[in-house]
């Protein structure tokens, strides 16, 4: 077998056979993941509209379409004189000018506006088709700018994705750790942020024992976050590699599906901050499952 450790379907044990038809129900989950993928990069506040993002200096930070701007707007989507963020003590405050409409949470904005960052609530400004709200990425607080109209957006062709092959569908061994280990995950950025990781997989592909190590998105998280590399990575995908979710592990084994690994924002803006796989991810093996390179690479 190519694979090692494959989990047919779900609630069948080893040396059984699948019934006829199980591939076809296998096949339908997949496809149905895929179009929902689809419809999430597509959607108003999907990543295809992410055009902007503005790190905060201290002060004031005029935004608006016209070019001396701090913040310069895409024109014909914001007022050349739009507003001022203003960031001082690690708290930004919104004002716009006379005349410019905004909403927060769906209700017009009538004054000064606190704006909480997406790491405690993301405060949202609504203007026209943009979409404006603070980002926190270690000390660092910018100004994330979506546009609905955006051409990425309305110029998307859809996604390019292996053949779906259920022998990438693998029950791993699960290594638990007796507590989370704070895990070194480099980004976009050159900056390394501390994940928790409360173990890693193991298994075999293509004759070779690898592991996974596993983060969790935050502490109250229960699902499993693996960035990985493999040799496919800056050929046929994403060249810094690829996502993957998994669901708890349960009696010492957790199911990777590789068919549903799958690009990270960078492959599709060059304004996203995405986490980048640690050394011990990079896998010495193909994974030709999952999504596949989109368009040209960002980073």
């Amino acid at each position: 077998m190519r694979l090692g450790m494959v989990l047919a379907m779900v609630g069948f044990g080893a040396g059984l056979c699948a019934p006829a038809g199980a591939d076809e129900a296998y096949q339908a989950e997949i496809q149905e993941w895929r179009d929902a993928r689809e419809a999430g990069l597509k959607a108003e506040d999907g990543w295809l509209t992410l055009v902007g993002l503005f790190w905060l200096k201290d002060g004031p930070n005029r935004f608006g379409s016209d070019p001396s701007s701090d913040m310069v707007l895409p024109k014909g989507s914001s007022p050349e004189k739009a507003g001022v963020f203003t960031f001082e003590d690690g708290r930004t405050t919104l004002r716009l000018e006379d005349g410019v409409a905004g909403r927060i949470d769906g209700e017009p904005l009538g004054g000064p506006q606190v704006m909480q960052p997406d790491t405690s609530g993301r405060t949202v400004l609504e203007m026209g088709d943009l979409r404006m709200y603070v980002i926190e990425r270690g000390e660092r607080f910018g100004i994330r700018v979506k546009d609905k109209t955006s051409p990425v957006r309305t110029g998307f062709k859809g996604l390019k994705w292996y053949p779906i092959d259920e022998g990438y569908r693998i029950e791993a061994r699960w290594v638990s750790y007796p507590s989370p280990r704070p895990l070194k995950v480099p980004n976009v950025l050159g900056e390394t942020e501390i994940r928790p990781s409360p173990g890693h997989a193991e298994f075999e592909l293509d004759g070779q024992v690898v592991r996974l190590d596993g983060v969790l998105q935050d502490t109250a998280s229960m699902e499993l976050f693996f960035i990985m590399r493999d040799r496919t990575s800056g050929k046929e995908t994403y060249g810094s590699g690829r996502f993957l979710y998994a669901d708890p592990p349960k009696q010492g084994r957790v199911i990777l599906d590789f068919n549903k690994s799958y690009n990270p924002p960078c492959a599709f803006t060059p304004y996203a901050t995405c986490p980048l796989p640690p050394k011990q991810n990079w896998l010495p093996v193909r994974v030709e499952a999952g999504e596949q390179a989109y368009g040209a690479a960002h980073h």
